[in-house]
C-alpha cells in the first residue's frame, strides 16, 4: 500500500508492506529521489518466529530490505547508506561477509552499532537504509 501526503511542502510517499511489521510505521518513506527505510530484521513477513542462527537472520533481513526497496522503486544497488545494529559484537565478521556479498562496490556508507537489545529478544540483527529511487520508478508513479 502506498500513501501520498504533503508535509513541509514536499510530497512524501509512505510504503507499507503487509506483514512486515505490527508496529505503527511505514516500511519506507520516499521523498523525491530518496528512499528511507525502516529497520528490517530477520523475520519472514507474517511469521511469528525468527531463525535462531545469526547468519540466517542477516540473510533474511537483507532480503526484506531488498523487498521494501523494490516496492519503493529502488534496489540494493541504489543504496547509498546503511545503519546496521548488532546485539553481539562478535557477530561483526560474519555480518561483514554476508553484507559484502549483497552490496556491490563501491559499498554504501555504513554505521555499525552494537546495542543491548532489539525490539524482540530473539532478534540479533537489524538494518536500515537510504537509497536512490530509480528514475523510471519516479516517472511511473507520478
Amino acid at each position: 500500500m502506498n500513501v501520498r501526503s504533503e508535509a513541509a511542502g514536499s510530497a512524501l510517499e509512505a510504503i507499507v508492506l503487509p506483514g512486515m511489521s505490527t508496529s505503527p510505521l511505514s516500511s519506507a518513506v520516499v521523498n523525491g529521489h530518496l528512499i528511507f527505510t525502516s529497520g528490517q530484521t530477520g523475520r519472514k513477513p507474517g511469521a511469528a518466529s525468527v531463525p535462531e542462527r545469526f547468519e540466517d537472520q542477516v540473510e533474511l533481513a537483507i532480503e526484506n530490505l531488498d523487498r521494501v526497496l523494490g516496492e519503493a522503486g529502488g534496489s540494493l544497488d541504489t543504496v547509498i547508506r546503511t545503519t546496521v545494529y548488532l546485539v553481539d559484537a562478535s557477530d561483526f565478521k560474519s555480518m561483514n561477509t554476508i553484507y559484502a556479498a549483497h552490496f556491490a562496490e563501491p559499498h554504501p556508507a555504513r554505521s555499525t552499532l552494537v546495542v543491548a537489545a532489539l525490539a524482540l529478544p530473539e532478534l540479533k540483527f537489524e538494518i536500515e537504509a537510504v537509497a536512490i529511487r530509480h528514475p523510471r520508478a519516479t516517472e511511473h508513479r507520478r
